[in-house]
């Protein structure tokens, strides 16, 4: 496979890319709910994502794909190692800070680019699971949306999510993406409180969405209040509020055991392994680590 075959998409190739997704809905959820929020044009926001393509015989065949930020996507089952060479050519020269996805695939996309060996933040095959959430294993949980009191315990929770699931060193101070996600929780129906006595105890959240699927990130309780199945009602809870909108399925991948526990409690299903790889810097494409 030659360059020439692959194609950066435009508007018009919106709905055959998230018809393609919709064939490997468990592991194409951060590129469908990109392409869903900001369309393939978007070279502000930071999720605004730059999709390439590759086609046979005027079907998709692949999808890769580059956000602003530059955290890299692919959707490319069977794709040969000259296509992935092709894709890391079109990207030559832009900033990378991970990648999420098939293992097979990120690793031949490391490959490619030739950043295999980092330095990681955070480099794991984690579990990845499905429920429908007709089937969740729950009594009914009230949960509430963050409102701007919340913010300095969003802030801290959020930078201790990212210590806890190996994102970020213990002890470092809040970074401006924890701050700028915090931020972006308050008044957001993608993110659950659970309370206890009027007290925030636990949250979860959505980090992508579509009208019939949802991918949960962020579940959390704090050190001295875990135990007591806290992050287990804080999810129960968001999953009926969107069960109640319609949405009938959930994806998430678990970065240890006891929230694996967690989520089989609630009905998930073990599907697969989904790797997650992030850079302790970013890395300039064709330059050396």
């Amino acid at each position: 496979m030659t360059d020439a075959l692959l194609r950066i998409a435009g508007a018009g190739d919106a709905a055959a890319i998230d018809t393609f997704l919709a064939c490997y809905p468990a592991t194409s959820m951060f590129l469908r709910g990109n392409l869903a929020q900001h369309g393939t044009d978007d070279r502000m926001a930071p999720y605004g994502t730059t999709f390439y393509l590759t086609e046979k015989h005027r079907q998709i065949t692949a999808v890769y794909g580059i956000t602003n930020q530059g955290y890299l996507m692919a959707q490319a089952p069977g794709a040969c190692p000259a296509s992935w060479v092709a894709f890391a050519e079109r990207i030559n020269g832009q900033t990378i800070l991970g990648m999420t996805g098939v293992p097979a695939q990120v690793e031949q996309c490391l490959g490619a680019l030739g950043v295999r060996a980092g330095p990681w933040q955070m480099f794991a095959d984690e579990p990845l699971y499905h429920l429908n959430i007709a089937d969740l294993k729950s009594t009914l949980v009230t949960v509430r949306a963050p409102v701007a009191a919340d913010l300095p315990v969003l802030e801290r929770w959020f930078a201790d999510y990212a210590v806890d699931v190996g994102q970020a060193e213990a002890g470092a101070p809040p970074s401006d993406a924890t701050r700028a996600r915090a931020a972006r929780a308050v008044d957001n129906p993608d993110v659950a409180l659970f309370e206890q006595d009027g007290v925030p105890v636990a949250m979860a959240g959505i980090n992508a969405r579509l009208p019939d699927i949802v991918q949960i990130g962020g579940v959390y309780t704090p050190d001295d209040m875990r135990g007591r199945g806290y992050a287990k009602r804080a999810l129960a809870g968001l999953l009926q509020h969107n069960r109640s909108r319609g949405v009938a399925q959930s994806i998430l991948f678990s970065n240890n055991d006891s929230a694996s526990r967690t989520y089989e409690a609630l009905g998930y299903q073990h599907i697969g392994q989904y790797r997650v790889a992030l850079l302790k810097a970013p890395i300039r494409t064709g330059d050396k680590p």
